[in-house]
């Protein structure tokens, strides 16, 4: 049995309504791996935003392995000290990690951002030696497209995090970085300039199954 943990901010826990990349993920796996797999986590919600609280377990189809690590308003500065305990009990084998915006957002520079990530590896290893590893480099929203001094935030940390990859791949314990998917838009790709709509949805998912098939063969090519 395969295990996926998906870690991420606002973009991968969802929201009351939503598929979830985590969803059209699970679907690729479904169609393309040739072996048992499942999502895990310690948490299974969606963001409920009328509550605002991660309470809401309304799916639009809520018959998948619903498992993750992901949190509204949640970085690599929260993820970090929780990742250990989470690929320990779930006994996580691989990571899909997509984080850095709500980092650079409202929390730590580029470089502070990047020693976090670090840092999650390195707890993520401890739990588990031969853990490995998908990251999606910060994705450009509404604030970057009008925020200069912002948007040189997310390009310095991109290119720190595909530095930090490189450096800290190892053969038992890979990290394939991800590429940006290059139709991303965020007027047809979100809802509001930042969270994925269902179009947008499948981007995500397809940047983290193109890396796995590209990079360690697993999977296929994605397909709607």
């Amino acid at each position: 049995m395969l295990r996926f943990m998906p870690v991420g901010d606002s973009m991968t826990i969802g929201s009351t309504g939503d598929h979830s990349w985590r969803y059209r993920m699970w679907q690729h796996l479904c169609a393309t791996y040739g072996g048992p797999f499942t999502l895990v986590g310690p948490r299974e919600t969606l963001y409920d935003k009328a509550a605002d609280s991660p309470s809401s377990y309304a799916y639009a189809d809520p018959d998948f392995p619903r498992g993750h690590l992901a949190g509204w308003g949640e970085g690599w500065l929260h993820m970090a000290p929780l990742i250990g305990e989470a690929v320990r009990k779930s006994r996580a084998d691989v990571l899909l990690v997509s984080l850095g915006l709500i980092d650079l957002g409202f929390y730590t520079n580029a470089e502070q951002t990047a020693e976090n990530a670090r840092a999650f590896v390195a707890e993520a290893r401890a739990a588990n030696p031969r853990i490995a590893m998908v990251w999606l480099p910060v994705i450009h929203n509404i604030r970057a497209a009008n925020d200069e001094p912002f948007a040189l935030q997310v390009a310095r940390f991109n290119e720190l995090l595909g530095k930090t990859a490189a450096d800290l791949d190892e053969p038992a314990s890979p990290i394939l970085l991800a590429s940006v998917p290059e139709t991303w838009d965020i007027d047809t790709d979100t809802y509001d300039g930042t969270h994925p709509n269902a179009n947008g949805e499948h981007q995500l998912a397809s940047a983290f199954a193109e890396a796995m098939y590209q990079g360690w063969e697993l999977g296929g090519e994605y397909a709607r």
